[in-house]
């Protein structure tokens, strides 16, 4: 930097005359000249003698320090500056400051510093190396790390190789098991077809001999009914003549009449039902083997299977929480709709808007199945609900009214979600499993006469506490019974 700058004029007024470093809480005397208030203390260290300002010589009557503290602020702008002029100049290798070369490196700042720097108070007590030793140092501790930085992404990179070879022969494992998958089902379908199409055209045999005997056996009958019908006729009219005429060839007329002589033709019914009983033999075989088969499914294949294998809840119905137009059996285990409001007692637990009731039983922990009849009824609804559902006024049939059920409305068989969820159903189903999962915390709803899923409310549906089964009579045609 060129003599007579801005900036170095700026560092030689924010510079102290005793200790040619920055001011360091400046203080004034009363010769207008400044110092660092450890300076001048340090000038005035015996008490008893004369001060003098150590710029000017002149006499201080008075010890009276004033702070600087415009001077200051001045000196910190002063040293920023510097430093911000140091780190532009440092890539000559000289420093900004004291125009010297930039020889040292202070550990403790970690910056380059000159020999002048060396001696000043910011840097005196710090540990300071020369430059090529500091760099060939660091240059030591870079390299080392970057091998260790190399080793473990070498190691990552082997990792990663590693993951994709083992995803790679998974995915090349599960397209085998995908074609074989195929290739078995395909041949499980091949085989139930067969087996259907045949098993179809036994039975389509079955009934044109069905319909081939009964044809002849009514053919014979009639025409030994019309046979009959003349002989009678004939008889009649010979009680008709004159005593004279009708004994002519009496005796011929009763031979003719003789009991016996209609033989009815062959029994069918015997072969009929043979050949029926045969035919549901093979059916149960068929039935048989396919059961077999499911039971060798893992359980996660065949939920219908997995939930039958639950414990059967003994469900009865709890009285005092049945809908006055309910009428519940003497042994809670039906329930059906009564024309007429009965009189009972107005309790806490009594539903009194929807025809519903509640199970005795409650449920926290565990698997838990019950099965329940619902006949040709047209309107039902039946699952669980918390113990703390609504009784009394308009409650909600869903989920956020604490209620998971499914139900038949007129002919449409629905969830009880929110908004609710239409069940194309291929059959109307008489008899359902309500299967509990309290672990789990989610129900399902299974047809128990075909083993196939009605709909299942997920796992975390339900919250936790207490669960009773639920019924709804939601027509007075609809009868629903608990079975055994």
């Amino acid at each position: 930097m060129a003599a007579g700058s801005p900036l170095q004029s700026l560092q030689e007024e924010a510079t102290c005359p005793v200790c040619l470093e920055y001011f360091t809480a400046p203080v004034t005397l009363e010769c207008g000249h400044n110092f660092c208030r450890a300076c001048i203390s340090q000038c005035w260290e015996e008490p008893d003698s004369a001060a003098s300002c150590p710029q000017c010589r002149e006499t201080v009557q008075q010890r009276h320090l004033r702070p600087n503290r415009q001077l200051a602020n001045m000196a910190e702008l002063v040293k920023r500056l510097s430093l911000q002029a140091a780190k532009g100049a440092g890539g000559d290798g000289v420093c900004g400051e004291h125009q010297e070369a930039l020889k040292l490196f202070c550990e403790e700042d970690q910056t380059l510093i000159c020999l002048i720097c060396r001696e000043s108070r910011a840097h005196r007590a710090h540990t300071v190396f020369p430059i090529e030793e500091a760099a060939q140092e660091y240059k030591g501790k870079i390299q080392a790390r970057l091998k260790t930085l190399r080793e473990e992404r070498e190691k990552l990179l082997g990792l990663k190789a590693t993951g994709e070879e083992k995803s790679r022969e998974c995915l090349r494992r599960t397209q085998t098991e995908r074609q074989k998958i195929v290739w078995e089902f395909q041949q499980l379908r091949q085989f139930l077809e067969e087996q259907e199409r045949l098993l179809l055209a036994q039975l389509e045999k079955l009934e044109e001999e069905i319909v081939r005997l009964q044809n002849d056996n009514v053919s014979e009958l009639s025409a030994q009914i019309s046979r009959l019908g003349e002989l009678m006729g004939e008889m009649e009219g010979k009680c008709q003549k004159p005593t004279s005429e009708f004994l002519q060839d009496v005796r011929s007329t009763l031979r003719r009449c003789k009991k016996g002589k209609f033989q009815p033709p062959g029994e069918i019914f015997p072969e009929l039902e043979g050949q029926v009983s045969g035919f549901s033999m093979k059916i149960t075989a068929l039935s048989k083997t396919l059961s077999k088969f499911k039971e060798c499914l893992p359980a996660e294949l065949c939920p219908s299977r997995s939930d039958s294998l639950s414990p059967a809840a003994n469900v009865t119905l709890d009285p005092d929480t049945a809908h006055p137009h309910l009428v519940l059996s003497e042994g809670g285990k039906s329930v059906r709709r009564a024309d007429t409001r009965q009189q009972l007692p107005n309790n806490p637990e009594r539903f009194d808007t929807e025809p519903c009731v509640l199970g005795c039983e409650g449920f926290t922990s565990g698997r838990h199945c019950w099965e329940v009849e619902v006949g040709d009824g047209w309107s039902w609804a039946l699952g669980v609900a918390r113990e703390s559902v609504k009784r009394k006024g308009q409650i909600s049939l869903s989920p956020e009214g604490g209620i998971w059920a499914v139900r038949r409305w007129n002919a449409q068989f629905q969830a009880l979600t929110s908004p609710v969820t239409p069940l194309p159903l291929s059959r109307a189903p008489c008899r359902i499993r309500v299967c509990l999962d309290c672990d789990r915390r989610q129900v399902t709803f299974i047809d128990a006469d075909a083993e196939a899923p009605i709909f299942t409310f997920p796992p975390g549906s339900i919250p936790g506490g207490r669960i009773r089964p639920w019924l709804g009579v939601l027509d007075r045609r609809a009868r629903l019974q608990l079975c055994p």
